[in-house]
């Protein structure tokens, strides 16, 4: 997948992460809990490559907000496309959201997560980093962006490092899709056909 980082995105998401308070154990005890749980569905024996695929999905759609990324990663054309397109979009950005998480994480099946620290960006807004230990001391770290809300844990974001870089994947997504929406003209089959195009080819690249 290519990955496109400006210099404005990458001081964006460290101007975010660059606060001082720390979240509290029950946030960490949320990530801790749910990261441990969506890596062990990649590592079940008992499963076919499709019915992991199937559980591990589930476990995110469960663990993630997939809506609420997909519609920051357009920004104000949530508010410009009508209702049956903003749901096709929403639909092909979870497909590829969720190949993009299996596809990395899956090197890291039967790993362990281990919390590191956190912060908090407000009292119902945290950033809990994480790391996933290998036995071949490649380490993968993973921060998770998450929200309380009517006293629900949920998350809004997932940086993974990609390339030797800690992506959030719905700060770089925003960048992209809006500068091709701007072409477009705010097109949303233009952006629908670009984002299964981008799924397509990570689909093809799938560990069996």
């Amino acid at each position: 997948m290519k990955r496109l980082v400006t210099p404005a995105i990458a001081l964006a998401a460290l101007a975010a992460l660059a606060l001082p308070a720390a979240a509290d154990a029950k946030t960490e005890a949320y990530v801790q809990k749910n990261a441990s749980e969506v890596l062990a569905s990649l590592n079940d024996p008992s499963l076919n490559a499709d019915e992991r695929t199937q559980k591990f999905n589930a476990y995110m759609d469960e663990f993630t907000d997939m809506k609420a990324v997909a519609n920051f990663a357009i920004g104000k054309y949530a508010r410009r496309f009508n209702e049956a397109e903003l749901a096709q979009y929403q639909k092909v950005f979870r497909d590829y959201a969720l190949s993009v998480y299996e596809n990395e994480l899956d090197a890291y099946r039967g790993e362990a997560v281990v919390v590191k620290d956190s912060v908090d960006r407000s009292e119902t807004d945290s950033i809990v980093n994480t790391v996933i230990r290998r036995d071949d001391g490649k380490d993968m770290d993973v921060r998770w962006r998450v929200l309380l809300r009517n006293g629900q844990y949920q998350v809004v974001d997932v940086a993974l490092n990609l390339d030797g870089n800690l992506i959030w994947l719905g700060i770089e997504q925003r960048a992209q899709f809006l500068a091709l929406l701007d072409r477009t003209n705010g097109s949303a089959q233009a952006l629908i056909d670009k984002i299964e195009g981008m799924t397509k080819k990570l689909e093809s690249e799938k560990r069996t």
